[in-house]
């Protein structure tokens, strides 16, 4: 692989940790980073069949999950009939396929992710960081315009698909793109330090009023 010097030990958004860190260090970052193949594909292909149900067979969620439903009553019914009478052990289906903290787990993870991104937009929209309120009205609007032209069905497909092909791409060439991304991000801050000084920063603002300290 090819070396760059100093500027490829440059990690992406300056972490000090490998990318199986980062992403968690569990089963999570084995499932994206493909260490487990048979999980990895198998997760990829379910994903996929029920894109092509959705999307392309146009099928409905609640005639999907009674068809799922009955597909299972019909299979149990007939093993558990074949099996008292064939003199076979009957189906073992476990009650709990899921236990209550594992829907409580995922709950709140869930609501500290959703939390911690409403805190960040109004930190931002109270002009705390101009830089952060640029870019975040720009990837809105850009998400705006992508959501008229894709389904929310597509647009988390291809987010599934970008998570389980990224993150492993970016393990096997890190190096590579450490120094491309890098040198991308020097430039881009060189720009905005140009705009800063020549758009920015001559913008009229009103006088600022120390706060009193009781």
């Amino acid at each position: 692989m090819a070396t760059y010097g100093e500027t490829s030990r440059r990690k992406l958004f300056g972490r000090d940790r490998s990318i199986h860190a980062a992403l968690g260090g569990g089963k999570v970052a084995d499932v994206l980073l493909w260490r487990d193949k048979s999980v990895s594909a198998g997760i990829l292909v379910g994903v996929t069949v029920l894109w092509f149900l959705f999307e392309v067979a146009e099928y409905n969620l609640v005639t999907l999950l009674c068809h799922m439903f009955i597909t299972k009553m019909l299979a149990i019914f007939i093993w558990g009939t074949c099996a008292e009478f064939f003199k076979l052990s009957p189906p073992k289906i476990p009650l709990n396929v899921l236990d209550e903290q594992t829907f409580q787990r995922a709950a709140i993870a869930i609501h500290r992710k959703f939390i911690a991104l409403v805190s960040l937009l109004i930190y931002v929209a109270c002009g705390n960081d101009l830089r952060l309120f640029f870019s975040a009205i720009a990837i809105l609007s850009v998400l705006s315009i992508v959501g008229n032209y894709i389904s929310f069905i597509n647009l988390l497909f291809f987010g599934f698909l970008v998570m389980e092909t990224v993150p492993f791409l970016y393990e096997r060439y890190e190096d590579d793109v450490d120094y491309i991304v890098g040198k991308m991000v020097r430039e881009l801050k060189e720009n905005f330090r140009r705009f800063d000084s020549n758009v920015l920063n001559r913008i009229p603002r009103g006088p600022t009023k120390d706060r009193k300290v009781k």
